[in-house]
C-alpha cells in the first residue's frame, strides 16, 4: 500500500513538474485535447519558390527564383531603391543555368550557373551574371565575381503584374529571349546559342 501511494505521488508531482512554466491556458489547451490547424500549413508563402524553364534547340535554360507579391506596395524607387543592385527575387539570390554558351548583348556567357542580378533605373537597368550563384539575398554580392553585364531599357505599363515572374521563351532553334516582370516594369533581352 505504501508503494502504491508513493507512486501516486509521483505521478502527481511529475505531471505538476510539466505544466510549470506554462500559463493557465495552455494547460487548459492540453487538457481540452483541442488541436489547433499546424500554422505552417495554412500560411501562405509570401514569395512562393518557382522556376522558368525552356529547351531552344540543344540548350537547356533554367532560371530558378522566388517570387515576391507587390502588395499595394511601390517596388521600384520605393522598396527597391535604385541604383543599387538587387537579387532580383527573394531571399536567396535568384540564379540562371545554361549547359550551352549563350551570346547576350554581344558577350560570351560560357554554360554553366550563374546569380542574377539587377541595378534597377527609371532610364535604364543593368543586368548582371556573376559566378557566386548561392547566396542569400546580395549578402555575398562582389562585382569582381561579375562575368558579364549590359544595361536594358525597362519598359513600364500601367497593369501591375502581383508576382515576380520570369519567363524564357524560344524565338528560333537557335535563340530566345529572357524577360523578368513586376509591379509596372518588364525588362527583357536576347539571347543566342552558340
Amino acid at each position: 500500500m505504501k508503494y502504491k501511494i508513493l507512486i501516486i505521488l509521483l505521478v502527481v508531482a511529475v505531471s505538476g513538474c510539466k505544466n510549470e512554466g506554462k500559463n493557465n491556458s495552455e494547460i487548459e489547451t492540453e487538457h481540452n485535447h483541442t488541436q489547433s490547424e499546424p500554422k505552417s500549413d495554412n500560411k501562405k508563402t509570401l514569395s512562393p519558390h518557382t522556376s522558368a524553364m525552356a529547351m531552344i534547340g540543344d540548350a537547356h535554360i533554367h532560371i530558378d527564383y522566388s517570387s515576391p507579391g507587390v502588395r499595394n506596395r511601390i517596388i521600384f524607387g520605393g522598396l527597391l531603391a535604385y541604383d543599387q543592385v538587387w537579387q532580383a527575387g527573394a531571399h536567396m539570390a535568384t540564379w540562371l543555368e545554361t549547359n550551352k554558351d549563350l551570346e547576350i548583348d554581344g558577350k560570351e556567357l560560357k554554360a554553366g550557373k550563374y546569380g542574377f542580378f539587377v541595378i534597377p533605373n527609371q532610364k535604364e537597368w543593368t543586368v548582371i551574371f556573376n559566378r557566386n550563384w548561392n547566396q542569400h539575398g546580395k549578402d555575398d554580392y562582389t562585382e569582381k565575381d561579375d562575368v558579364l553585364r549590359f544595361k536594358v531599357t525597362p519598359k513600364t505599363s500601367e497593369e501591375i503584374k502581383e508576382h515576380l515572374e520570369y519567363k524564357v521563351d524560344k524565338t528560333t532553334e537557335t535563340s530566345g529571349t529572357i524577360s523578368m516582370s513586376w509591379e509596372k516594369v518588364t525588362i527583357e533581352f536576347p539571347f543566342e546559342i552558340k
